[in-house]
């Protein structure tokens, strides 16, 4: 697990390494689902305060180098091959995108599948979902049931 003040000065360190630490600034965010953003308009980095906090060090190092190659591709790079270079040059060997786990323990709603599988929503669920672990495709016979997160759970 990552000391956020600890990621932090990685991320200023990253930043003005290689960004113009004038104009680009680096934050926590509340993000449950990703676990960083180069956002170009507000020139700022974030990284899911929840998800640092679950990662060990060497994983947030490589979000934090993600997000400055973002930063220094440009916003029309994406994932693509002038953003895979120079993501590569500065020292980033991770996948294209965080796949890893998210921050369910602060999903509001837990559902559970008649199989037992756990599923996790941030906001309340609106329409009928089946397990897709179960099938591939909706079906009846895998709908998952949900209930509200309470302070005991």
């Amino acid at each position: 697990m990552a000391e956020l003040a600890r990621v932090r000065v990685w991320a200023e360190a990253l930043i003005k390494m290689h960004l113009d630490s004038d104009h680009w600034s680096f934050g926590f965010d509340h993000a449950k689902r990703r676990a960083g953003l180069c956002n170009f308009t507000l020139k700022r980095i974030t990284v899911s305060r929840y998800l640092a906090a679950k990662f060990d060090d060497d994983e947030v190092h490589q979000i934090l180098l993600h997000e400055v190659a973002h930063a220094i591709a440009g916003p029309r790079a994406g994932h693509g091959p002038h953003w895979r270079l120079i993501a590569k040059s500065i020292g980033y060997v991770g996948g294209r995108t965080h796949h890893g786990e998210i921050a369910h323990e602060h999903a509001s709603w837990v559902g559970t599948c008649p199989a037992g599988h756990e599923h996790f929503k941030f906001r309340r669920p609106t329409r009928e979902q089946s397990c897709a672990k179960c099938s591939r495709s909706f079906a009846r016979a895998h709908m998952i049931t949900w209930r509200a997160r309470t302070q005991q759970n």
